[in-house]
């Protein structure tokens, strides 16, 4: 296996890309296993202008408020400093996807799909602490992403 290291001042955390002619067993785990180190790996976050490490894996989504961006976990609510098409491009590549206009949402924190509602996908996520509906200009791409 080829691996090579690239750094970039630009980007804020660590990025990884994985190429490979198949999807073999090895490659999958190999996935696997950068997902959960991502998972561990904390975000910076803002409560009363106090700053807050949360680890990846506890955040359920980013969302838009009247004041700004804000993260969810299930633990209370956050402030972020950066906007959400800039957190768009810092997790492309990850479980966390964009579902509308306002919101994205850590896929491995929803616990229910509802399709039901026409064109349109109700997510609910961990601890029901929060839903998220996602736009029609997103369905396709959430429902590639879940693997429907």
């Amino acid at each position: 296996m080829k691996v090579e290291v690239k750094i970039d001042p630009n980007l804020s955390r660590p990025r990884a890309v994985l190429y490979a002619p198949a999807a073999t067993p090895d490659v999958l785990a190999l996935a696997e296993r950068l997902r959960k180190e991502e998972g561990t790996s904390s975000f910076p976050a803002f409560r009363e202008n106090e700053a807050v490490p949360i680890p990846l894996g506890d955040i359920l989504r980013f969302f838009a408020d009247g004041k700004g961006v804000s993260c969810q976990t299930e633990k209370g609510t956050f402030a972020v400093r950066q906007r959400l098409y800039e957190l768009e491009e810092e997790f492309a590549g990850t479980r966390f996807v964009r579902v509308s206009n306002s919101e994205i949402v850590n896929l491995d924190r929803v616990t229910a799909l509802d399709l039901s509602l026409t064109g349109t996908i109700r997510m609910t996520l961990a601890g029901g602490a929060a839903t998220a509906y996602a736009s029609r200009r997103y369905v396709k791409k959430i429902k590639e992403a879940v693997g429907l």
